[in-house]
Protein backbone atom coordinates (compact mmCIF):
# COMPACT_ATOMS: atom_id res chain seq x y z
CA UNK A 1 0.00 0.00 0.00
CA UNK A 2 1.32 3.41 -0.94
CA UNK A 3 1.07 5.84 1.94
CA UNK A 4 0.85 9.52 1.19
CA UNK A 5 0.99 11.62 4.33
CA UNK A 6 -0.48 15.06 3.82
CA UNK A 7 -1.64 17.98 5.97
CA UNK A 8 -5.20 17.92 7.26
CA UNK A 9 -7.83 19.87 5.29
CA UNK A 10 -11.10 21.16 6.74
CA UNK A 11 -13.10 18.74 4.60
CA UNK A 12 -11.29 15.91 6.44
CA UNK A 13 -13.09 16.75 9.71
CA UNK A 14 -15.85 14.13 9.59
CA UNK A 15 -13.43 11.43 8.47
CA UNK A 16 -10.96 12.24 11.24
CA UNK A 17 -13.66 12.28 13.92
CA UNK A 18 -14.93 8.89 12.70
CA UNK A 19 -11.37 7.52 12.62
CA UNK A 20 -10.70 8.68 16.19
CA UNK A 21 -13.96 7.13 17.38
CA UNK A 22 -13.15 3.82 15.67
CA UNK A 23 -9.67 3.86 17.26
CA UNK A 24 -11.09 4.54 20.73
CA UNK A 25 -9.41 7.93 21.08
CA UNK A 26 -12.46 10.04 21.81
CA UNK A 27 -13.49 10.83 25.36
CA UNK A 28 -16.72 12.39 26.65
CA UNK A 29 -14.87 15.36 28.14
CA UNK A 30 -13.07 16.24 24.87
CA UNK A 31 -15.09 17.42 21.90
CA UNK A 32 -13.06 16.13 18.92
CA UNK A 33 -14.36 18.88 16.65
CA UNK A 34 -13.19 21.52 19.10
CA UNK A 35 -9.81 19.75 19.34
CA UNK A 36 -9.54 19.98 15.55
CA UNK A 37 -10.44 23.67 15.53
CA UNK A 38 -7.91 24.36 18.25
CA UNK A 39 -5.20 22.56 16.33
CA UNK A 40 -5.99 24.48 13.17
CA UNK A 41 -5.21 27.69 15.05
CA UNK A 42 -1.76 26.49 16.22
CA UNK A 43 0.76 24.82 13.90
CA UNK A 44 -1.87 23.39 11.53
CA UNK A 45 0.93 22.07 9.31
CA UNK A 46 1.61 19.50 12.05
CA UNK A 47 -1.85 17.92 11.74
CA UNK A 48 -1.35 15.04 9.29
CA UNK A 49 -3.56 12.43 7.65
CA UNK A 50 -3.29 9.47 5.28
CA UNK A 51 -5.95 8.61 2.69
CA UNK A 52 -6.66 5.14 1.37
CA UNK A 53 -5.06 5.30 -2.10
CA UNK A 54 -7.77 3.09 -3.57
CA UNK A 55 -10.56 5.29 -2.15
CA UNK A 56 -9.70 8.99 -2.37
CA UNK A 57 -11.14 10.97 0.50
CA UNK A 58 -11.33 7.97 2.85
CA UNK A 59 -8.98 8.63 5.75
CA UNK A 60 -7.09 5.71 7.27
CA UNK A 61 -4.66 7.53 9.57
CA UNK A 62 -4.06 10.73 11.50
CA UNK A 63 -1.65 12.35 13.91
CA UNK A 64 -1.42 15.74 15.56
CA UNK A 65 2.03 17.02 16.47
CA UNK A 66 3.15 20.14 18.24
CA UNK A 67 6.34 21.86 19.30
CA UNK A 68 6.52 24.32 22.18
CA UNK A 69 10.20 25.27 21.79
CA UNK A 70 11.30 22.67 24.35
CA UNK A 71 9.64 19.38 23.39
CA UNK A 72 7.62 17.98 20.56
CA UNK A 73 4.46 16.07 21.27
CA UNK A 74 2.35 13.56 19.36
CA UNK A 75 -1.40 13.26 19.87
CA UNK A 76 -4.29 11.45 18.23
CA UNK A 77 -2.21 8.90 16.34
CA UNK A 78 -4.86 6.66 14.80
CA UNK A 79 -5.04 4.02 12.10
CA UNK A 80 -8.26 2.54 10.73
CA UNK A 81 -8.74 -1.02 11.94
CA UNK A 82 -8.86 -2.13 8.29
CA UNK A 83 -5.37 -0.71 7.67
CA UNK A 84 -3.46 -1.70 10.79
CA UNK A 85 -0.19 -3.48 10.23
CA UNK A 86 0.34 -1.79 6.86
CA UNK A 87 2.73 0.96 7.97
CA UNK A 88 0.23 3.82 8.14
CA UNK A 89 1.00 4.78 11.75
CA UNK A 90 4.73 4.33 11.19
CA UNK A 91 4.59 6.67 8.17
CA UNK A 92 2.66 9.28 10.16
CA UNK A 93 5.10 9.16 13.08
CA UNK A 94 8.13 9.39 10.79
CA UNK A 95 6.64 12.34 8.90
CA UNK A 96 5.70 14.14 12.12
CA UNK A 97 9.18 13.52 13.54
CA UNK A 98 10.79 14.91 10.36
CA UNK A 99 8.65 18.04 10.51
CA UNK A 100 9.48 18.53 14.19
CA UNK A 101 13.19 18.03 13.49
CA UNK A 102 13.01 20.64 10.72
CA UNK A 103 11.69 23.04 13.37
CA UNK A 104 14.73 22.32 15.59
CA UNK A 105 12.84 20.09 18.01
CA UNK A 106 15.34 18.02 20.05
CA UNK A 107 12.94 15.46 21.57
CA UNK A 108 9.43 14.16 21.00
CA UNK A 109 7.13 12.72 23.65
CA UNK A 110 3.63 11.31 23.85
CA UNK A 111 1.23 9.85 26.36
CA UNK A 112 -0.30 6.37 26.19
CA UNK A 113 -3.21 5.38 28.40
CA UNK A 114 -2.44 2.74 31.00
CA UNK A 115 -2.98 -0.83 29.88
CA UNK A 116 -2.56 -0.11 26.18
CA UNK A 117 0.32 -2.56 25.75
CA UNK A 118 -0.15 -2.96 22.00
CA UNK A 119 0.43 0.73 21.45
CA UNK A 120 3.39 0.75 23.82
CA UNK A 121 4.92 -2.11 21.83
CA UNK A 122 4.46 -0.11 18.63
CA UNK A 123 6.35 2.84 20.10
CA UNK A 124 9.03 0.53 21.54
CA UNK A 125 9.66 -0.73 17.99
CA UNK A 126 10.08 2.88 16.81
CA UNK A 127 12.77 3.53 19.44
CA UNK A 128 10.65 5.43 21.95
CA UNK A 129 11.79 5.10 25.55
CA UNK A 130 9.34 4.35 28.33
CA UNK A 131 9.72 6.34 31.52
CA UNK A 132 7.66 6.60 34.66
CA UNK A 133 6.06 9.96 35.26
CA UNK A 134 2.96 11.23 36.96
CA UNK A 135 0.81 13.18 34.54
CA UNK A 136 -1.28 15.96 35.93
CA UNK A 137 -3.66 18.27 34.17
CA UNK A 138 -6.14 21.02 34.67
CA UNK A 139 -8.94 21.88 32.28
CA UNK A 140 -9.06 25.60 31.57
CA UNK A 141 -11.98 25.46 29.10
CA UNK A 142 -14.72 22.85 29.44
CA UNK A 143 -15.89 21.38 26.14
CA UNK A 144 -19.26 20.27 27.43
Amino acid sequence: MTRHVRPFRRDDTDGVVALWAEAGLTRPWNDPRLDIERKLSVQPELFLVVEDPSMPGVLVGSVMAGYDGHRGWLYYLATAVSHRGRGVARALVHDAEARLLDMGCPKVQLMVREGNEGVLGFYDALGYERFAVANTGKRLIADA
